[in-house]
């Protein structure tokens, strides 16, 4: 085990790289805000209620955003960013909440979750689960839809998005909020294995195993807690019947370390009738998104197009799937 495996240095250097990364998060989020120019946006915020204390999100409404008695109101997207469930980059989402803001026709609920170490496994996806639960249940008083709701992330974000589902579907309450699509943009999905048994197609991707050592552990200490469904679905040891659970739009990029667990789960949902479509990324590594804006454009678009189409069912709405 390496130093940066060990539950307490992870939480140090975790917190270290939240301090680190803060600046030059803001740094890239400036630049990002200019990506996208014919999509300004129209912004607002609010805060969810959560037993992890209160969550705050940033509204991107379609449009003007403005309605009438005579305009429905629209659909709605909530969008987890990535980070490792350690850093709390929000703002790094914007394009894409404009976005799907845009081209989906839907109020894009990007949530600032709890992260670790601060709150580790499982606070991030009970707290995941209990703000979709909230943003189905409040869209009269806040201008969405919420029977007609999909979720979705980008990295860890991807993750909690999987992890929504998950629960959503396993719910013995009757309260579980329907859910159209789940988007899966490049997750990691298989906290269990090491990332050092893990494989990528180029020899310097951009995860590296010390970022895992850190990432893994401070977000879930416990290494027997790894194989967790709502940390690890990719992983062998979970065989549970995925009959019913959202239908996905998983995205993987070919030189991503994580690529593989992600066409693992992609399988799976598709042996359970519920994948969609997968799309491989050509040529791209963790985190594409942020440096490419035109792979970013046109990936955004095949998201946005689902999640339109999820959320205005119809005959002919039903994407093919089409695995690259």
């Amino acid at each position: 085990m390496s130093l940066l495996a060990r539950p307490a240095i992870a939480s140090l250097a975790a917190r270290a790289m939240q301090r680190l990364t803060a600046l030059a998060d803001r740094r890239i989020a400036s630049s990002l805000l200019g990506r996208y120019p014919e999509y300004p946006g129209n912004t607002r915020e609010l805060t969810v209620p959560t037993a992890a204390g209160p969550a705050r999100a940033v509204v991107y409404l379609p449009g003007t955003g403005t309605a009438s008695d005579s305009t429905p109101a629209p659909p709605v997207h909530v969008n987890f960013h990535g980070g490792g469930y350690v850093l709390p980059p929000i703002q790094l989402d914007d394009p894409l909440c404009r976005f799907l803001a845009a081209e989906a026709g839907v109020a894009v609920v990007n949530v600032d979750y709890a992260v670790a170490p601060q709150h580790p496994f499982p606070a991030p996806p009970r707290q995941a689960y209990e703000i979709v639960r909230w943003v189905a249940g409040h869209g009269a008083e806040h201008g969405w839809d919420g029977d007609r709701l999909t979720v979705g992330g980008q990295s860890a974000g991807g993750g909690l998005a999987a992890a929504v589902a998950r629960q959503a579907l396993e719910a013995k309450d009757g309260e579980a909020p329907s859910i159209a699509l789940q988007v899966l943009h490049y997750p990691p999905l298989d906290l269990a294995t090491d990332a050092r048994d893990k494989r990528a197609a180029i020899a310097k991707p951009v995860l590296r195993p010390w970022m895992a050592d850190v990432f893994d552990s401070a977000y879930v200490p416990d290494p027997r807690r790894r194989t967790d469904p709502l940390v690890s679905p990719a992983h062998p040891s979970d065989t549970a019947d995925l009959t019913g659970i959202a239908p996905a739009f998983v995205v993987t990029a070919e030189y991503d370390l994580l690529r593989a667990e992600g066409v693992r789960y992609a399988d799976r949902l598709r042996e359970a009738g519920a994948l969609l479509d997968h799309y491989d990324v050509p040529g791209a590594d963790h985190g594409y998104d942020q440096k490419d804006a035109e792979t970013a454009r046109d990936v955004y678009a095949l998201i946005a197009a689902h999640v339109r189409r999820a959320t205005t069912p119809g005959p002919g709405n039903t994407p093919r799937e089409n695995q690259s």
